[in-house]
């Protein structure tokens, strides 16, 4: 009887200790959460089309997973994403998202820029299209609300990441002309996106 006692007695002790140094060992959130992280982030995309994208990011000591950020990008439409919308599809349309001004939050899963993520967008974009044959540029902006998700891989265990995402938003236009010489240059009001950030965390 005193074996049995003391073998249930040794193995409540080590469930205690088991359970204590789960609790006293600190999440990867609350790690985060004692120091607040600031990050760049730019969108290579973007330079290949004549255009550029950065973006900074904050990690709230309060908040944490939580990022909230802004961004400025800027890149010529490609042929191919003008056609997405059929009814400019071979109309001799030129587009270039002249400046965009975003608003950014993400809620990390698992760490900040660390797995699994989900965010949203609240954005101003400016538009210049032309249309060949026809002289003139014609110009509007939008107003753009995304949802959108990715996946965050650190480098190397270093402050360098690199981040895949995808959304899809709402866009609507707040002013400015899509005609030229009578020919209307057509928004949809879904848009989708999917890109590629690389960034760095100090």
């Amino acid at each position: 009887m005193h074996l049995l006692l003391r073998h249930l007695l040794l193995r409540h002790l080590a469930l205690l200790a088991l359970v204590a140094s789960s609790a006293a060992r600190p999440s990867a959130h609350a790690a985060e959460a004692a120091s607040p992280a600031f990050a760049v982030e730019i969108d290579p995309a973007t330079l290949a089309f004549a255009g550029y994208g950065i973006h900074i990011r904050f990690a709230p000591k309060r908040l944490p997973g939580v990022t909230t950020g802004v961004g400025a990008y800027a890149m010529d439409f490609p042929d191919f994403l003008v056609a997405m919308n059929p009814e400019n599809a071979d109309e001799g349309w030129k587009a270039r998202l002249d400046m965009g001004l975003g608003l950014f939050s993400e809620y990390h899963f698992t760490a900040i820029n660390q797995g699994w993520f989900a965010g949203t967008q609240a954005g101003i974009q400016r538009f210049a299209i032309e249309k060949r044959s026809v002289a003139g540029t014609a110009r509007f902006t939008n107003l753009l609300l995304m949802g959108y998700g990715g996946y965050a891989w650190r480098v190397f265990d270093s402050g360098f990441y690199v981040k895949p995402w995808a959304g899809i938003g709402y866009t609507s236009t707040l002013s400015g002309k899509t005609v030229i010489g009578g020919a209307r240059y057509d928004v949809l009001p879904i848009t989708g996106i999917a890109t590629l950030h690389l960034g760095y965390m100090f």
